[in-house]
């Protein structure tokens, strides 16, 4: 395991988590993340580590309200969100495009069709 950090823009926002190599993200094409433009890497709850303060993440919620899509209210980037998996877990999407050293553009994308969902 690798810990990797990311943040939003200004960097009041900021985390870190534990993850294998990651070499392929999701790409969504739902409403929200289509606009957002996020490339997400699914992890466990646990793996992840906030390491400023709570009350710097806004949050966002929409349709079945069961993601908490984090953004930072300063610079405006979207760089995770939260919620549980369909057996009942902890999740926690990564923005890729918020990780240090990732290259989105070598990441192998994956496309869930979320309009579907």
């Amino acid at each position: 395991m690798t810990t990797h950090i990311g943040s939003c823009h200004c960097g009041k926002i900021a985390y870190s988590f534990e993850s294998g190599p990651i070499t392929e993200g999701l790409e969504c094409n739902c409403s929200i993340c289509a606009r957002k433009g996020v490339i997400m890497h699914f992890i466990p709850a646990s793996a992840f580590t906030l390491k400023t303060p709570q009350e710097n993440v806004a949050t966002y919620r929409f349709n079945k309200h069961v993601i908490n899509h984090h953004f930072c209210p300063t610079c405006g980037t979207a760089p995770f969100s939260d919620g549980t998996d369909p057996k009942g877990n902890k999740m926690v999407a990564i923005n890729l495009r918020c990780v240090e050293g990732i290259d989105p553009r070598a990441l192998k994308l994956n496309f869930h069709n979320g309009i579907a969902d």
